[in-house]
């Protein structure tokens, strides 16, 4: 076996510092910034960091923030502007050649643009005219459906609230959002099984845990914050596992920032005792595994089923059906070190189980968090201390945008409740997803596209086929701070609307407004931005909505429109009449410490399922769907091979890809290309065990091209990429997302929540040159 480069030091410490001090100069932010540093997560008078959507801590910290937080606020507090005058040195065609990574720093958006076809530049143009262009095209609509509304999950509650109101008094659910790419299997499976879509847990759980299973997560990167929880969890004598296939070295041990011993001695804290080294996709399989054994060893927690759960004995017969030989093929791991963990769990008093869009983002994605709920709900795991789901969610606020009302899908709860509050009739037809929007306005159904911050094009599968839709429309809007790849492919009428950020202050005319977020454990907390605004010229979000509904409705809408967007106790008191859970909003979101938790039925072994009990589900895939896919792709390519007379197999082989995000990038933006703990420094790269180089008789270095068949046999294809070792299960290989991409499809999908496959798709492989030579990354 060949050694494989692994990251020595602890996750964060002096590394994580000076690269968050680099960042916040690199985007000429180190004032504003550092101001803006000070002020994130506080307790009161701070506003919500608008990175991941991890909890604040419950102690009054001075500073409870994460390197990965300070490029996002570095990025959002530079003092550089992308103006009238960058503008006019560009064009738009010259722009689309640029990277991700080089407009994210050309600098804030700072008035409003129209896109000028004459002369292939953004110009500037009177918010009153954009309004107006807006309105006119809208109502020249044959019909609301023909338009989608795309949100981001930075948005916070009181403009998505309006958001969502202004597209429902337009005529349509169609309001896919971020959550369509992330965390929908979470949101769809959780509901079916326990009766709400979100975490069972709260911060306090981790304090009591017993047994911590993360799921597809790489914490060290992604949310760096619940490293300190899991150092204090492990330190407290709870047992934590990674199950993923690949180690993420940012896991092993955690040098806190924040402690004198750690920072001036060297000293650290462990995190995670052992990594589970499944293969990809081999979730459902492995779960499976332990379920067999903990039922055939009468483990499970046989009253909590009896009293609580619908549907155990088919998924028991089910299970029982399994046979270990498809269980280890299904997940790339012995009996034995399935029974170990099965041991681990029987064992736990208080097991979390907690995950990432590893879990999800599968074809089988919605199988994954079925059998997670499954695995907690046989032993009793939900409702108790110290237990439960846990999910994880991205950006800062996606989980309160649906609480909004931000959902294609609504329940007709919510759309009655709007009725009730508002006094008009409410859209009562499903709209249209991420997948399905795309596919709409790929198909030239969907004639205007608005977009409530986010890069819609670039952050779905099929990126280049979306930009070129958005050419044909009448319409594209585009509310954000910083321009990205999705602006610059221009429709007929086509606006980008600068908002103020989540890091400056929001003044109107009845004084300082705060806004509200929801975090992933279904905390509310107040968020009050304290920088002047980069631009005098800027608006709020719910200012735009606001204007853009007045100018639209006129003197027919009741709505207080203008009204709900100068002063956000208006939208707090709608919001606490239309959304449960919200009663007195106003008054506990002052008074409270920091923020109150919503009523989570669930946690108090409350159901409210269409059983009215938590429900056992079964998979829909079989549990060697990876694997029999594999096969089935190596026995086609083999067919063809030996039918031209080919001995040379090594030139041509198939994997399983998966995407994953380097540290130094924040779903879609790019702050640049350092992944300190996957040790490279380039993001063109193909990631491979070097054991498995070895076999296929490769070199590191070596330039490969990746292709895949869609779903309707078309070839995709990407690179060269330049073959990278890592430490990631055999049959696996990994590449950067969004660069990758295009090799998804819109059709390889989850059956129910419809979330893209980032996560696992079959692939060929084919070397298309000796090896060039590449250095060692430091």
């Amino acid at each position: 076996m060949r050694k494989i480069p692994v990251y020595t030091h602890p996750a964060a410490g002096w590394p994580a510092l000076i690269a968050s001090t680099r960042k916040l100069m690199d985007y000429k932010a180190f004032l504003r910034g550092s101001i803006s540093v000070l002020g994130s997560n506080q307790p009161k008078g701070g506003f919500d960091c608008p990175g991941c959507a991890w909890p604040d801590h419950n102690s009054h910290k001075s500073l409870d923030v994460c390197e990965t937080g300070i490029k996002v606020i570095a990025s959002e507090a530079m003092s550089t502007r992308a103006d009238a005058q960058f503008f006019a040195k560009h064009t738009v065609t010259e722009l689309q050649g640029w990277s991700g990574y080089e407009l994210e720093h050309i600098g804030r958006l700072s008035e409003p643009l129209y896109y000028d076809a004459v002369q292939d530049h953004y110009v500037p143009i009177s918010w009153q005219d954009a309004y107006t262009r807006i309105a006119q095209q809208l109502k020249q609509l044959d019909s609301p459906d023909e338009a989608l509304f795309y949100t981001s999950g930075r948005v916070t509650n009181e403009p998505a609230f309006m958001y969502q109101l202004f597209v429902r008094c337009f005529g349509t659910n169609n309001l896919p959002d971020c959550s369509n790419m992330c965390h929908e299997p979470t949101s769809v499976m959780l509901t079916r099984q326990l009766g709400i879509g979100k975490a069972t847990v709260v911060l306090d759980d981790f304090e009591q845990a017993k047994l911590i299973m993360m799921f597809g997560q790489n914490p060290a990167t992604n949310h760096p914050r619940m490293l300190e929880m899991l150092a204090h969890a492990h330190k407290q004598g709870c047992r934590i596992l990674s199950i993923n296939p690949m180690r993420e070295q940012g896991l092993k041990r955690f040098r806190n920032p924040q402690k004198p011993t750690h920072m001036a001695m060297g000293n650290s804290d462990d995190m995670v005792d052992d990594v589970i080294q499944i293969q990809i996709g081999g979730d459902t399989a492995l779960l499976t595994g332990i379920a067999k054994w903990l039922i055939e060893n009468n483990k499970i927690n046989t009253d909590f089923i009896h009293t609580h759960t619908s549907g155990f004995e088919p998924l028991k017969q089910w299970i029982q059906q399994q046979s270990w030989a498809d269980i280890e093929l299904g997940c790339g791991i012995s009996q034995q070190e399935i029974i170990d963990v099965a041991r681990l769990v029987a064992d736990s008093p208080a097991t979390i189980c907690t995950w990432g869009m590893g879990i999800t983002q599968h074809v089988q994605g919605d199988d994954n968090v079925a059998m997670i709920t499954n695995l907690l709900l046989l032993m009793g795991m939900i409702g108790i201390d110290g237990a439960g789901a846990s999910p994880v969610r991205g950006h800062s606020n996606v989980q309160g945008d649906r609480t909004m009302g931000v959902h294609e899908r609504p329940n007709q709860k919510l759309l009655d409740s709007l009725e009730r509050v508002f006094e008009r009739p409410m859209p009562q037809e499903d709209g249209l997803d991420v997948v399905a929007g795309a596919k709409a306005l790929i198909n030239g159904k969907i004639k205007a596209f608005v977009s409530m911050g986010g890069n819609y094009a670039v952050a779905a599968p099929d990126t280049s086929a979306i930009q070129q839709a958005l050419t044909t429309n009448q319409l594209n809007v585009f509310v954000g701070t910083k321009l990205n790849e999705t602006m610059l492919y221009p429709g007929v009428d086509n606006l980008i609307l600068p908002c103020v950020g989540r890091t400056e202050r929001l003044v109107t005319a009845k004084g300082e407004q705060f806004a509200t977020i929801e975090d992933s454990m279904c905390r509310i907390v107040a968020t009050q931005g304290h920088l002047k605004p980069i631009s005098n010229t800027l608006k709020s979000e719910a200012q735009i909505v606001a204007d853009i509904a007045t100018q639209l409705f006129g003197a027919e809408s009741t709505i207080p429109w203008q009204a709900m967007s100068e002063d956000f106790d208006i939208t707090r008191d709608y919001i606490a009449q239309a959304i449960d859970g919200f009663e007195d909003f106003n008054q506990r979101i002052r008074t409270a410490e920091r923020g109150f938790n919503l009523y989570h039925p669930a946690r108090h072994r409350e159901w409210h399922t269409d059983s009215g009990k938590a429900q056992f589900e079964l998979p829909k895939y079989p549990i060697t769907h990876v694997a029999t896919q594999m096969a089935e792709k190596t026995a086609t390519l083999n067919t063809h091979l030996n039918q031209q007379n080919n001995d040379q197999d090594n030139s041509n082989t198939v994997w399983q890809l998966t995407s994953v995000r380097s540290h130094d990038q924040f779903n879609t933006m790019i702050f640049g290309f350092q992944d300190r703990y996957r040790q490279t420094d380039r993001r063109d790269v193909l990631f491979m065990h070097p054991d498995e180089i070895s076999r296929l008789g490769w070199q590191k270095g070596d330039k490969v091209m990746i292709s895949r068949q869609d779903s309707t046999d078309n070839e995709r294809t990407l690179g060269p990429l330049i073959l990278t070792e890592m430490d990631i299960a055999a049959n696996a290989v990994a590449t950067y997302y969004p660069e990758c991409n295009d090799l998804f499809d819109l059709d390889t999908h989850a059956p129910d929540s419809h979330i893209p496959a980032y996560k696992s798709v079959t692939v060929l492989l084919q070397r298309v040159n000796i090896n060039i030579g590449m250095a060692e990354s430091a």
